[in-house]
């Protein structure tokens, strides 16, 4: 025996709810077609009441939606309803008209109660005055609104359309250049084809009210020269009764379109004249306004000064003025109070400092960069006024400029396990610098390191560079200006140690991610030519690349030159050295421009005959690569004379290059990067390169 399947009955509200969904297109058809009906069907007056109250109720819709829309687009629909609307005005018209003329001669309530009520209260039971006030509203919905409307609609869509090239091979560009992508490329097209044919379509659909306004006009004249005919001729009435019944009735009738008219035309002269402005109209309006404050004590002023002409109400033009100033000062405080709340939420942003009890998920996650300060220290953090956090947020905009490198954020934090004025710098979770400061003295230090400190205070040695300094109080600053010290503020001495402790730290920074990021903001074709790099990961070969450089300070910045480079490289040899050596001769003006001292020259130390002869002997090629093999103690022997002959120039704080024979140059920089790490180590190929001439100082003897 088979079982009945089970029925499951919905709610109705439900089934209400989904049928009125899918049969949406229907009902709007439906409603177009009662409209095309009212134009030939006659309706009884409360019917006639229910369209016109329809018609005034659509109207002021309509308004409320062009008040508040963002921008024009978001009411594309505007043309297509704006002909639905004015159909449905005209058939009201056709039917009111029709009951007027056939039932006119029976008093001013013949053609419904919405009619007579305008006429009413609008003409006064004087028709005259009702004829001159539709003649008003008539003249300034059909010269003003409409016409100006019209002319805007129609420069818009011109312009718009002649825009579109321009417009869409920006957008080609754009997904060219990778700026955009695919899916935002279509969206902008998208919006581009709506712009243009919503431009287009008001163009023609303000055409729509201005043919409603002449109609409306001509139906007004038909209705009281036909109804005074009418009213004589078949209903035996005075003319002067049949004009007054006729007349008062048109006059509603007009009255009762002209209304809905005049509001509908004021909302499509809000949209096109709304054009690239964003925003509701009070905001973009009022907003704008208020920009100007000064604008407003000036129209203040002006109003005074009107109200104390002979014959004015003072009283009238002094409340305004004063009003106008009220708003202008309210304006101008708000302006400031939102100005002040900006930079302060920008400075919140760029700071990256947290002070809050730290969660277990913070204690576990490592920092790039942290700056750890001791209890006495925190006060020179707790404000977004103080110094410090300011000048830590600024150095991301020093060494992208300075080395094409971006930063990773700094975070600053208290440390209780600190000393009280000590400090400390760790990269990656390591300790890589620490120091200690006076934060309520002033550091002056000794030029060149050379001498003896005379001023009085504590002696102690600049932290970064290791100079002799000394902490003096802030009163005797200039003092010590004048006597030749360099005097800098606490947070400077921080600053700077923590900006040369990043420089030596550099190659540990640029991480996997932070390469793949420098990489993405390439242009599309550099991009592909780096995902197109030989090897195992092309973005782990820039990443090694890149880090080489920076070991040496050399700037990264010209990334697509340097992406060229190593492609090119990267097809002979897939050794690193090889490819950064290959990178460095195209970016060879560059570094020797960085190098040039004020007179043009690159001051420079070179080699001895000798050692440029035992470097070039003892080459050999192990797997494809050159390698000079050196006894121990001869390398140690030249890593010796080269320090004996930097020593002298670092005294006075000079820096001049070490130029050697471009074929050894990668290994004499790794047997001197630990005792000159300052000091550049420059080929004679990087200096043909770029055809400058070089200043020999000083020569590395044996």
């Amino acid at each position: 025996m088979s079982k009945k399947p089970k029925q499951i009955e919905a709610p109705a509200g439900n089934v209400l709810q989904a049928f009125g969904a899918r049969n949406r297109d229907i009902g709007f058809a439906l409603g177009v077609v009662l409209i095309l009906m009212i134009l030939f069907v006659p309706l009884p007056p409360i019917l006639l009441d229910l369209g016109l109250a329809i018609s005034l109720a659509i109207s002021v819709l309509v308004l409320m939606v062009a008040l508040w829309i963002p921008k024009p687009l978001e009411f594309n629909s505007f043309p297509t309803l704006l002909l639905v609307v004015t159909m449905l005005r005209l058939s009201l018209n056709v039917s009111s008209t029709r009951l007027i003329l056939s039932e006119g001669h029976t008093g001013t309530s013949a053609a419904g109660n919405v009619i007579e009520g305008f006429s009413r209260f609008i003409v006064g039971g004087n028709f005259v005055i009702g004829i001159v006030i539709f003649a008003i509203l008539v003249i300034i919905n059909f010269m003003v609104i409409t016409k100006g409307s019209t002319r805007i609609a129609e420069v818009s869509a011109r312009f718009t359309l002649d825009a579109i090239p321009g417009k869409q091979m920006a957008i080609d560009a754009d997904l060219g250049s990778g700026a955009i992508n695919d899916e935002e490329a279509r969206r902008r097209r998208k919006e581009l084809e709506e712009e243009s044919s919503f431009f287009g379509a008001m163009d023609g659909a303000s055409k729509f009210v201005r043919g409603d306004a002449v109609a409306g006009l001509i139906i007004t004249v038909i209705n009281i020269v036909g109804g005074i005919i009418i009213g004589v001729m078949q209903h035996e009435l005075s003319v002067g009764e049949a004009a007054n019944n006729y007349t008062t009735l048109t006059i509603g009738d007009g009255l009762v379109s002209q209304i809905p008219a005049l509001v509908v035309s004021l909302a499509a002269g809000l949209i096109v004249t709304k054009g690239a402005t964003t925003g509701a109209a009070n905001e973009a309006v009022i907003g704008q306004l208020n920009k100007f404050p000064r604008a407003m004590y000036v129209a203040a002023a002006l109003l005074l000064g009107m109200g104390m002409l002979p014959g004015f109400p003072f009283i009238v033009f002094a409340l305004l003025a004063t009003g106008l100033a009220a708003l202008a000062r309210f304006t101008q405080n708000a302006t400031r109070a939102q100005e002040e709340a900006a930079r302060r939420a920008e400075e919140a942003e760029d700071l990256n400092t947290a002070y809050a009890e730290e969660t277990p998920q913070e204690i576990l996650r490592l920092d790039a960069i942290r700056l750890d300060l001791g209890a006495g220290l925190v006060p020179m953090i707790q404000s977004m006024d103080t110094a410090l956090p300011g000048k830590v947020s600024k150095l991301r905009n020093i060494f992208a400029k300075e080395y094409g490198f971006i930063l990773p954020f700094v975070r600053i934090k208290d440390e209780p396990d600190l000393g009280n004025h000590h400090y400390c710098i760790t990269i990656h979770g390591v300790n890589s610098a620490e120091g200690e400061i006076r934060p309520t003295l002033m550091m002056a230090i000794l030029p060149g390191g050379g001498g003896r400190v005379e001023l009085e205070g504590v002696r102690v040695k600049e932290p970064a560079f290791g100079l002799p300094a000394v902490w003096i109080d802030p009163a005797h600053a200039e003092k010590a200006e004048k006597m030749g010290y360099t005097v800098v503020d606490p947070e400077s001495v921080i600053v700077t140690h923590l900006t040369e402790t990043i420089k030596k730290k550099m190659p540990e920074l640029l991480t996997f991610a932070a390469t793949q990021k420098l990489i993405d903001s390439l242009e599309r074709d550099y991009q592909k030519l780096v995902s197109n790099l030989p090897g195992g990961s092309p973005v782990q070969l820039v990443q090694s690349v890149l880090q080489r450089l920076l070991a040496e300070k050399v700037s990264v910045r010209n990334l697509p030159l340097i992406a060229e480079a190593i492609s090119e490289a990267a097809q002979q040899s897939q050794n690193h050295d090889s490819i950064c050596e290959a990178v460095r001769w195209r970016l060879a003006n560059q570094i020797c421009e960085s190098l040039k001292d004020p007179s043009g020259f690159i001051p420079v130390i070179t080699l001895s005959e000798e050692w440029e002869n035992e470097f070039t002997s003892s080459m050999e090629v192990i797997g494809g690569v050159q390698f000079p093999k050196l006894d121990p103690q001869r390398v140690y022997a030249f890593v010796n004379a080269a320090r004996r002959a930097v020593q002298p120039f670092a005294q006075r704080d000079e820096n001049p290059a070490i130029l050697v024979n471009s074929e050894f140059r990668p290994h004499v920089r790794k047997m001197l990067q630990r005792v000159c790490a300052n000091t550049p180590i420059l080929g004679t190929e990087e200096v043909h390169r770029s055809g400058m001439a070089v200043n020999t100082l000083a020569k590395v003897e044996p």
